[in-house]
């Protein structure tokens, strides 16, 4: 979990890309894989978010997501860390400058343009970029990779073995 640093000067060459990776998509795998090439260092902000009734626990999802992460490639200048504040908070605890977004539609646009301003508002010496998912990616959404495990469906196209167990064994589908 991110705790208060007083006064951590914000870094552009440091990345931020928050979500809640409920679970951890290969969709959010590939804006990690990309933004980490474009920063000296990226965090990845696993959100508490209770509002979005989280099927996995915060411990469960900074698990997967870090050992997602040390298979790609810039894994070494990647840190995945929790955290439970307004977002522009855990910015600037992070020392970040800049906000990583990623987009699959033009409603997330619209979504994300909202926040983007907000965050603006807040702490104008923050930037948000935002990367477009890869084709293969914009349908993939944690919400639908849920459902579909729910459902009994195959979750394999959109997370990998170790996330898809993890998710099917919280669903009381597979060994624990």
């Amino acid at each position: 979990m991110l705790h208060l640093k007083p006064d951590v000067p914000t870094d552009p060459r440091v990345g931020f890309y928050p979500g809640t990776f409920d679970p951890v998509t290969f969709g959010h795998l590939d804006i990690i894989h990309r933004a980490s090439a474009l920063f000296d260092r990226l965090l990845v902000g696993v959100a508490v978010n209770e509002g979005k009734q989280p099927l996995l626990d915060l411990d469960a999802r900074l698990t997967a997501l870090r050992h997602e992460v040390d298979k790609l490639p810039h894994g070494d200048r990647i840190e995945v860390v929790g955290f439970d504040t307004l977002l522009v908070d855990a910015v600037r605890q992070a020392g970040a400058g800049t906000v990583v977004r990623g987009l699959r539609s033009g409603g997330d646009f619209d979504y994300e343009s909202q926040l983007s301003g907000a965050l603006r508002r807040l702490a104008p010496e923050i930037e948000t970029v935002f990367l477009l998912s890869s084709e293969e990616h914009r349908s993939t959404a944690s919400r639908i990779v849920k459902e579909i495990a729910r459902l009994g469906g195959d979750i394999s196209p959109f997370v990998s073995e170790d996330v898809a167990r993890i998710v099917l064994s919280k669903l009381g589908r597979g060994p624990t």
